[in-house]
């Protein structure tokens, strides 16, 4: 399994050779409609992500000191961008994840592109995902 450096630079690999951030994003929608969404008995007001402009739902679990995440939203750009996150961190190491921000979207121009309530949805996000780590690490 690639540690979170090695999935990093695959994910700017990914979505670097598009020409502009019209193509860029038409390529997270796709994406977005092949990711697994959550049944519906999933989607709980627990699992929610606050400061999302659609619904975002994020359950994070550990196993073997590994993370895992399921995600899905009702809007595909939010559902593309946050399953782009969770893949990021997906089978990292709890300290890994802790200690690790998802900068990568920055520097391949996603998070430029996005208006401000997906940015604080997307910041809400990559928070809720390192606070669960942190909050592993804190009780093991």
């Amino acid at each position: 399994m690639p540690n979170i450096q090695e999935k990093r630079a695959a994910l700017i690999a990914e979505l670097e050779p598009f020409a502009d951030h019209h193509e860029r994003f038409q390529y997270v929608i796709d994406r977005a409609k092949s990711a697994p969404g959550l049944p519906a008995n999933l989607r709980l007001d627990v699992f929610l992500i606050e400061g999302c402009t659609s619904n975002l739902w994020l359950i994070p679990t550990t196993k073997n000191g590994r993370c895992h995440f399921q995600c899905d939203a009702d809007s595909l750009i939010t559902k593309g961008i946050a399953s782009l996150v969770c893949d990021f961190y997906e089978g990292a190491t709890v300290a890994e994840v802790a200690q690790t921000d998802a900068d990568f979207l920055a520097e391949v121009g996603i998070t430029q592109h996005l208006s401000p309530n997906r940015r604080n949805g997307l910041s809400n996000l990559v928070s809720k995902i390192r606070n669960f780590a942190k909050a592993v690490l804190s009780h093991s």
